[in-house]
């Protein structure tokens, strides 16, 4: 758990009616000017909050930011009791919201909506973050978390090992990459490197073979809780016997299960692994340490010329329903969407459209980049309409005691693709029913 103290200042003066004292135009929230300690609760492993702190620090110098930082598997575990403590963070990364709402956890955010215009926004960009307040369905009622970015996810390579097996371009076809899968093996490179452990990275290349092979809607109302709807179906059947025809072939690493998320990306940025199913929170990260030596691409569609589809979700932030702080939180979430610094910040760390107003630009990035390539596969992904939340985000225990058991036991051997999915949706019902 790291702590971070910073000084941050935020003011916003109310416009005054020059034609009367009784036309005031009301202020929007804001930090004020009087010291205020910010309670935050952020994703170890992502330095993006921090560095917008920074820069947040660096304009408005007056509030203390008191930072805490935890794994993404224990935010998922421990966020309902941190929400209902004493200290309740005035921001928290959150890897579900459903739950929490039930509980009344998270404070209802469409007063901000107003507040700030976030009817500005793209209403895409928020409808992960509605929710109704009995729990379900999602994509719907009221707004309960904003996104500092808009991530993607996709397949990265390395450069000098395709090269050894003549890849040329990014695979247009699975059956193309499947072949390049093969010809990696054979050279003796380690085709995929993955993590899995302590929770289910192999969930990433599963969510990207499911979105090969079938449309995004059913697997986000899914997600969204959509009454009746299951995660086994035809196609996505389709994708897990896949994915575990690749573990049969070894283009996994055989001890993935012992493998968590910064062994692994130690791995790949040290040459070991063609391809890397991650997302573009990393594009910054290897553009300094693989300069000119990574690529990505949108995994390609099982049939030709289909359209992509894609796990791209916001790096969703809420403010607690208890924090002592909560016009200073939205001020913040509002300034990292909409501060040209912030936005620049946003994209060059953590490789992701910053969203926010459509009218605002997206900050330059250099040419031949990981960053540019992410970016522009979010504008090839946005065209197709198939943003796909995070499988792992249906509800709030599901990444936990649904997908990593299961994936566990499929990469060891002891499961199959039919059961990781019966079994999954059994735990998925099994949670909504409680």
């Amino acid at each position: 758990m790291m702590r971070v103290s910073s000084l941050w200042t935020v003011g916003i003066v109310a416009a005054l009616s020059s034609v009367s004292t009784s036309t005031m135009a009301l202020a929007a929230p804001s930090c004020g000017a009087d010291p205020v300690v910010l309670n935050s609760y952020f994703e170890t492993g992502f330095p993006l909050p921090t560095r917008l702190a920074e820069e947040f620090t660096k304009q408005f110098p007056n509030v203390t930011f008191d930072i805490k930082e935890d794994q993404f598997a224990n935010l998922m575990e421990n966020s309902p009791r941190v929400l209902a403590g004493d200290n309740a963070p005035d921001l928290i990364r959150l890897p579900s919201i459903s739950d929490l709402v039930v509980d009344g956890l998270l404070k209802n955010l469409d007063g901000y909506f107003t507040e700030f215009g976030w009817d500005k926004f793209p209403a895409s960009q928020l409808v992960q973050l509605r929710i109704h307040e009995s729990g379900r369905p999602r994509g719907e009622g009221s707004l309960y978390s904003m996104g500092l970015n808009y991530s993607l996810t996709g397949v990265f390579y390395n450069k000098a090992l395709a090269a050894q097996i003549g890849m040329t371009e990014a695979p247009k076809t699975l059956a193309e990459l499947d072949g390049l899968l093969e010809k990696a093996k054979a050279a003796g490179i380690q085709p995929i490197q993955e993590w899995n452990a302590p929770t289910a990275g192999l969930a990433f290349p599963l969510q990207n073979l499911m979105g090969a092979y079938g449309d995004a809607t059913p697997i986000n109302d899914w997600i969204f809780q959509k009454p009746g709807a299951t995660i086994d179906t035809p196609s996505n059947l389709q994708a897990t016997e896949h994915l575990e025809k690749w573990i049969k072939a070894g283009y996994f690493p055989a001890d993935a299960n012992s493998i968590d998320y910064g062994a692994n990306m130690g791995l790949f940025i040290g040459g070991t692994g063609l391809f890397l199913f991650n997302g573009d929170w990393e594009s910054g990260n290897l553009d300094k340490q693989m300069a000119g030596n990574a690529g990505f691409f949108l995994m390609p569609p099982a049939v030709a010329g289909a359209k992509h589809a894609a796990m791209s979700a916001p790096l969703t932030y809420g403010i607690g329903a208890k924090a002592k702080n909560p016009d200073c939180a939205a001020f913040f979430l509002n300034w990292v969407a909409t501060n040209e610094q912030a936005r620049k910040i946003n994209v060059e760390v953590g490789g992701s459209n910053p969203g926010g107003p459509p009218d605002l630009p997206i900050p330059a990035v250099a040419p031949g980049s990981v960053t540019e390539a992410t970016l522009t596969a979010g504008n090839v992904l946005a065209g197709d309409n198939g943003a796909m939340d995070f499988i792992a985000n249906a509800t709030g225990a599901i990444f936990a005691e649904g997908w990593t058991p299961q994936l566990q036991l499929l990469v060891g051997g002891r499961t199959d693709a039919a059961t990781v999915l019966k079994s999954v949706q059994a735990e998925y019902e099994k949670q909504l029913s409680r």
